[in-house]
Parts: structure tokens; C-alpha cells; sequence
């Protein structure tokens, strides 16, 4: 079992930034990636950023590229989302998650780990 616990949510004005955290604990030789989705209210959930743990290879939803960088410290077990440049449409609850997929995956289903979600809210 791995145990993933989100931090760093909060409310911020548009434009502004925040970054959020994960901490992994566990059997967590077993994740080969961690990922972050976020859903709004009355929406699907939907991938946001995901990070591998070894190499670091990145990938990113059109919707954040540019705007938000995922990044890890394989020490700590941690990854962390920094979001700059927040848009109202960015307001939903963020998801921490781990895979033990090898390759880079966006779906949900394909992750086998969840954090508790944090809120992320953006005042327009």
C-alpha cells in the first residue's frame, strides 16, 4: 500500500500562484510515476501534470502547459505542482496520485493510489 497526503491548497486571486505538495509513504518502490488531477464541481475529473520518478520526464494538459511545473524529490518521496498564472477556471479540488505504470499515462483509472484532495480556489 502506498499512502499519498496533499498539502498547500488554499485561495488565491487571479494571476496569482501556489504550489501544492505530496507526500508519498509506504511501499512506494512500487510507483514508477505520480500524477496530479483536479476536478471541478459537477465535472469528470481530469488529468492535470504527471512526473516519473526516475528521469523525471514530465507531461502536462494542454490547459496547464506553460502556467503550472511538476517536479519531485525522490528523497523525500515527495512531488510537488507549482501553479502560476491561476485562472478562475483552475478553482477545483487537486488530486495527488501514484502509478505503477512504466510509461507516461493521463488516464485516472490507470493510477492505483489517491490522496485525499486538497481545494484550490481562484477569485476572479
Amino acid at each position: 500500500q502506498v499512502q499519498l497526503v496533499e498539502s498547500g491548497g488554499g485561495l488565491v486571486q487571479a494571476g496569482g500562484s501556489l504550489r501544492l505538495s505530496c507526500a508519498a509513504s509506504g511501499r512506494t518502490s512500487s510507483v514508477n510515476a505520480m500524477g496530479w488531477f483536479r476536478q471541478a464541481p459537477e465535472k469528470e475529473r481530469e488529468f492535470v501534470a504527471t512526473i516519473t520518478w526516475s528521469g523525471g520526464r514530465s507531461y502536462y494538459a494542454d490547459s496547464v502547459k506553460g502556467r503550472f511545473t511538476i517536479s519531485r524529490d525522490n528523497g523525500q518521496n515527495t512531488v510537488y505542482l507549482q501553479m502560476n498564472s491561476l485562472k478562475f477556471e483552475d478553482t477545483a479540488v487537486y488530486y495527488c496520485a501514484a502509478t505503477s505504470y512504466r510509461v507516461i499515462t493521463t488516464y485516472h483509472s490507470h493510477y492505483d493510489y489517491w490522496g485525499q484532495g486538497t481545494q484550490v480556489t481562484v477569485s476572479s
